[in-house]
């Protein structure tokens, strides 16, 4: 221990010469400078921890630690004993806590989530995500600790992509980080969700108005032409099952063999697939269950009903089934593969005169009972098993 003296000065810092063994000088109230006999000279502190026993501080080499930096250490160090905390073990925390967030990049994190949820959402989606995240978002923040990332970090980011004119993705993307940042605070690693206040920051999703057939003369035109396409087995039989089902188009290409039971005539889409996150019940008509049948002697040996036609890892590609309208001579205004959906609705309602809570039930939308509660997926299945075959029988007939 340094005994009481005057405080230092630089000059008496400087002057001072190593000597054949380690000796300090001190500054009063516990810091003193160590000289080593090498010529190193350190700053220390020696000071009494609250359970009462000796403890020392070290704050650094002189001179790239000065004389009024190290006195400011001491100040900040004699406050914390006053408030009864230990500036050493707060000081290893401190430490323990910067080399944590070090590792806990929020590429890092983004990783783990990624990894933790995969089961949650169907391949496809973890592929987009996982692109999205990595082209976008990581050279941006990527590196940076998640738990010192500021709303402005992120938004930063997403100005970029809302600059291409990607509004929509944009707002996905703050999603996808909004779900990373909880990921992180139930973790321990950060502590709070950083994008709900970027909420109003981003410039408004434009309405998507999808381009749909829902005349039925044009209808029959439609359904001939898929009969008449010459285009990959693959994509005809998505564009024949289409308008059967009229599910969303991510939900019919990425749909697997597992989830459908053709003895049953069911197909049962898991809640990881679903747009409103709940699971899914699809009535097959006979006419769907014969076109399965055909497929699955094609690509039934797989996982996906309608594979990639490079790999069967991959399901077929989002942009098949528009592609496939395309070539045949249906442009983007007049009718798109989500476009089956409001053909079903609209004539299913305004030709054939089905129960509308049963049509908005079959395409996944929010469905009240009269006591304001939300149909569970097993809700009329028979009632809607009929009117699937009812469908399916009219499409075959106006074609």
């Amino acid at each position: 221990m340094p005994k009481l003296c005057v405080p230092l000065t630089d000059t008496a810092i400087r002057n001072a010469k190593p000597r054949d063994k380690t000796y300090t000088l001190g500054d009063g109230e516990g810091m003193y400078l160590e000289v080593m006999p090498n010529g190193t000279r350190f700053w220390r502190m020696a000071y009494r921890q609250p359970n009462g026993k000796n403890n020392r501080l070290t704050f650094g080499k002189y001179p790239e630690v000065s004389l009024a930096e190290a006195r400011d250490k001491r100040l900040a160090a004699r406050k914390q004993l006053a408030q009864g905390i230990d500036p050493g073990r707060s000081k290893r925390e401190e430490k323990q806590a910067k080399e944590k967030a070090a590792l806990n990049t929020f590429e890092a994190v983004a990783r783990a989530w990624l990894e933790r949820t995969a089961a949650d959402r169907a391949a496809s989606t973890q592929e987009k995500n996982t692109a999205w995240l990595t082209r976008n978002i990581f050279p941006a923040i990527g590196a940076l600790p998640i738990s010192t990332i500021k709303p402005w970090d992120v938004l930063s980011a997403l100005r970029v992509i809302e600059k291409r004119g990607a509004i929509e993705s944009a707002h996905k993307i703050k999603q996808l980080c909004g779900q990373v940042f909880r990921f992180a605070v139930a973790s321990g690693l950060a502590d709070r969700d950083m994008t709900v206040d970027l909420r109003g920051a981003l410039s408004a999703v434009p309405e998507a108005h999808y381009a749909a057939i829902t005349d039925p003369k044009e209808a029959a035109r439609l359904l001939r032409a898929i009969d008449a396409y010459d285009g990959h087995a693959y994509a005809i039989a998505a564009l024949k099952l289409a308008p059967l089902v009229f599910v969303r188009p991510g939900e019919l290409r990425a749909a697997e063999w597992s989830e459908i039971d053709l003895d049953a005539a069911e197909w049962r889409i898991p809640r990881s697939k679903m747009k409103m996150g709940q699971d899914h019940i699809v009535p097959l008509a006979t006419q769907a269950i014969a076109l399965l049948k055909d497929l699955h002697a094609m690509t039934g040996y797989g996982k996906y009903v309608f594979p990639s036609v490079r790999t069967g890892d991959r399901c077929m590609s989002e942009n098949t089934i528009n592609a496939a309208l395309r070539a045949m001579g249906y442009g983007k205004d007049m009718m798109t593969g989500h476009g089956f959906r409001a053909m079903a609705r609209t004539i299913m309602d305004e030709v054939l005169g089905e129960r509308v809570d049963l049509i908005e039930h079959q395409l996944a939308h929010a469905v009240k009972d009269p006591n304001g509660r939300a149909y569970n997926r097993t809700a009329h299945l028979h009632a809607r098993r009929l009117m699937m075959q009812r469908w399916a029988d009219y499409l075959d007939a106006i074609k």
